[in-house]
């Protein structure tokens, strides 16, 4: 036994040597300190069961620490336990801080909005403030310079020129220094010279006193001129006439004579000066003093510089007639504008007459005519323009006169004028379209005013009044007795008799034009031809389009027009009466008022189309039919039977009108009835049909049918207005007979009974009636009895929709 226990010690101290092992290999394993390498090749060495006693020692280790750990938890728990619901409770009071956090934020952001603002207004105040001052500052420096040059102008304008040469010097050493970075002083600087240089050339001689008292005069001298002028050709006018045989034989040839003398008038009043009865007759050298350019003229050429001042005479004088030749802008509007202006151009070239034949080379002839070339060019493109702004025919018509007189004045002096004549020409134009905008004007005023009804006449004084205004003729209507009615309206005297003062008033231009009778006779009609065939034209294609016009008002336009167009005739008669001009002659014109009214009366007869078709939309319009009514009122509809009475009497109405016309529009308006009501049918918003509201249509189409071959209005053929109705009538007998075996047996052939009805037509419209079937059937399922009939009727149905879609589809196929 000893010797067993003392064999086992060695194991004993192996078995703890090794246990001593496993414990540092777990001490370096939890130190982490690698490598482990070594650490881990002590523990699998040769001898048994390392591994597995490792592994033990390994577990127990593990479990220790696990206790260990399990000892820490249960000691810190109560603790952590007690933070977590101190945390709890600091949780809502965090909420609270940050709600009062957030509001607080929030009023601090919108109170310093307000001072933002303020602040922001308060620095934009100083900007302001801080440009006021310094504008002031400018200002301060620049307003003495403004004030000395403004002071210069005004020395200039009194001809104050030493001293406006003191202020130049002022401005130049004193004030235009401190302010020379600014344009505007540039450009006094540069002004400076300029002035110095007009001055020397003003106070150069005494000759610009006499040019400046040529220009003060030289309205006065035109005005004087012109009227010596328009008395000659006044007193050659009546010895002319007084010498003419013939003159006066016309007798509307009288009011023109009375027009004239007034215009001679007239023109010999703007002409008079405030001394009326003063009977000396100025002349240019009343009017003027031509001793200072006589002496500079002697003056120049006894020192031997005539031909500088010839040029500078005649340099001057360009200039002159320059500012003369420049227009007001205004002087479109008044006539004083234009006497004003050929009254300077006249005395421009009177003086520059009187100097070519009192002094000796100072102006030449080729020297004149070639100013008065420029000078005829600047007054032609002057008068172009201007008179292109006259909108006053009166105001035209005294322009004429006015050239008329300042060119027969300057042709006295010698002149050539033949481009003024040629120029009047061209005003014509001008005046014939004021007078065509007048005019319009006036025709406007009387189709306004017209009540478009005839005229009635209660006795024979009545009558001869309107006959003598438009010429009338009618023998039927003359064996009428008192009261009667004219057919024409109003209006067409009034319009006949504003063609006849169109006419007056276009002769008004064409007097002193130094034209033959017939070139006035050619512009009589050409300005009445545009008259009728552009402005009446125009009036009556507005009037026919107004939405006031009914058609009571349209049929009497065409009644109108008829009479206007038969009263041509009588307008040239007048002309020819005026002009002396036979109408046989081979050049006279014709006028067009054939055309103008024909177009007038089919614009009428169209218009009378359109609001006929837009008056039956109105009655479409509140049609209110029960498609889904079981059976019909066994009536007409009342939308139905008030369109049919407004028909009637809307016809009547048109017995005055040509028979053509008549028959055309109630042609019309039945093919439009029949169209909207197939359309009301084919409808897409109408989705089911009753066969009720099939029969209730029908009625109302029969109700059309009545009315058509009631003939009302007489002309038709046989069933002709019938005819605009087959197409409805084909269709509803299809639905309203069931024949649909027929209708598909005999389809594309010409001895169809239903010929006219269109299988997309039909399709369409048997969709319709077939949802409002089912939807009855529907209703009415209780009745037990009926079940088998409507599935075979449903059936039949079915079948022949699918024949009519084939149908269809087969037609577009083709197509």
């Amino acid at each position: 036994m000893a010797r067993k226990s003392k064999s086992n010690l060695p194991e004993l101290y192996l078995e703890e040597n090794k246990d001593q092992i496993y414990e540092n290999a777990l001490a370096e394993i939890q130190s982490f300190e690698l490598p482990l390498g070594t650490t881990l090749r002590s523990v699998y060495d040769d001898q048994p069961n390392a591994h597995q006693k490792f592994m033990e020692k390994l577990d127990a280790c593990i479990r220790n620490h696990d206790r260990e750990i399990e000892k820490m938890c249960n000691f810190h728990h109560q603790g952590f336990v007690d933070a977590i619901t101190e945390l709890l409770k600091v949780r809502a009071d965090a909420e609270k801080l940050k709600v009062q956090v957030t509001d607080t934020n929030r009023r601090l952001q919108d109170a310093g909005k307000e001072v933002i603002a303020q602040t922001e207004e308060i620095i934009r105040c100083r900007v302001q403030q801080r440009n006021i001052t310094t504008v002031v500052e400018k200002l301060q420096l620049c307003l003495p310079v403004l004030e000395m040059y403004s002071k210069l102008k005004e020395q200039m304008s009194v001809k104050r020129y030493y001293s406006a040469l003191k202020t130049m010097e002022q401005l130049e050493n004193l004030y235009l220094p401190r302010v020379s970075q600014y344009r505007f002083c540039q450009i006094m600087m540069e002004n400076l010279p300029k002035l110095r240089e007009e001055i020397k050339e003003i106070s150069m001689s005494d000759l610009k006193d006499f040019l400046e008292s040529i220009r003060k005069h030289s309205d006065r001298i035109g005005e004087t001129a012109m009227k010596q002028a328009q008395q000659q050709k006044t007193f050659s006018t009546a010895l002319q006439k007084q010498n003419n045989v013939n003159y006066g034989r016309n007798m509307h040839l009288g009011r023109n004579r009375i027009l004239e003398s007034k215009n001679e008038i007239t023109l010999k009043r703007t002409f008079e000066d405030e001394d009326e009865h003063e009977e000396e007759v100025l002349t240019a050298q009343d009017l003027v003093d031509f001793s200072p350019v006589y002496r500079c003229l002697h003056i120049y050429s006894v020192l031997g510089d005539g031909e500088i001042f010839e040029n500078y005479y005649r340099k001057q004088r360009r200039k002159q007639a320059r500012l003369v030749l420049q227009p007001q802008s205004s002087m479109h509007e008044t006539v004083e504008g234009y006497r004003r202006y050929f009254s300077q151009i006249v005395g421009f070239f009177v003086v520059e007459d009187h100097i070519l034949h009192v002094t000796q080379g100072l102006v030449t002839r080729t020297y004149t005519d070639e100013l008065w070339n420029m000078a005829l060019s600047k007054i032609i493109a002057v008068l172009r323009t201007h008179s292109s702004y006259c909108s006053d025919p009166d105001l035209v018509l005294e322009l004429k006169n006015l050239i008329v007189v300042f060119a027969d004045t300057l042709q006295g002096y010698g002149f050539p004028v033949n481009r003024l004549f040629d120029l009047l020409f061209e005003i014509r134009d001008q005046y014939n379209e004021t007078l065509l905008k007048k005019w319009s004007g006036l025709f406007r005023d009387i189709f306004e005013a017209d009540n478009y009804s005839p005229i009635p006449v209660a006795n024979e004084e009545e009558y001869r009044i309107v006959i003598s205004k438009f010429p009338f003729q009618d023998p039927e209507l003359d064996k009428q007795s008192f009261p009667k009615k004219l057919p024409m309206s109003q209006s067409v005297p009034q319009i006949y008799m504003q063609v006849k003062e169109f006419i007056y008033a276009s002769l008004k231009f064409s007097e002193s034009l130094h034209r033959s009778s017939t070139e006035i006779d050619d512009m009589l009609r050409k300005s009445t031809n545009l008259l009728l065939t552009r402005t009446l034209s125009s009036c009556l294609q507005n009037l026919i389009k107004k939405p006031h016009i009914g058609l009571t008002e349209l049929v009497q336009i065409i009644i109108n027009t008829t009479h206007l167009e038969q009263a041509c005739k009588y307008l040239e008669d007048f002309i020819s009466n005026i002009t002396n001009i036979s109408q046989l002659t081979v050049h006279t014109a014709r006028l067009y008022g054939l055309s103008t009214f024909k177009d007038a009366r089919h614009a009428a007869e169209g218009e009378i189309y359109t609001k006929l078709n837009q008056k039956i939309d109105e009655f479409i319009q509140i049609a209110d039919y029960d498609w889904t009514m079981s059976e019909s009122d066994g009536r007409a509809s009342g939308y139905l039977m008030d369109l049919i009475n407004f028909l009637r009497s809307t016809f009547q109405v048109f017995t005055h009108l040509p028979g053509k016309v008549a028959q055309t529009a109630c042609m019309s308006a039945c093919q439009h009835l029949s169209m909207s009501l197939m359309q009301m049918l084919l409808d897409s918003e109408l989705k089911q049909i009753s066969m009720g509201a099939i029969q209730q249509f029908n009625l109302d189409v029969i109700q059309c049918e009545l009315f058509a071959s009631s003939e009302p209005v007489p002309g038709f053929q046989g069933d002709t207005l019938q005819l605009a109705f087959i197409d409805l009538r084909q269709l509803l007998d299809l639905f309203m007979v069931w024949d649909w075996s027929t209708y598909l047996a005999d389809y594309g052939q010409a001895t169809s009974k239903y010929l006219r009805v269109n299988p997309s037509t039909a399709l369409t419209l048997l969709e319709k009636v077939h949802r409002g079937m089912k939807d009855s059937s529907k209703k009415n399922n209780i009745f037990a009895q009926f079940r088998k009939n409507d599935r075979d009727k449903q059936k039949l149905i079915d079948t022949v929709v699918k024949q009519l879609r084939s149908l269809v589809n087969g037609m577009s196929q083709h197509t």
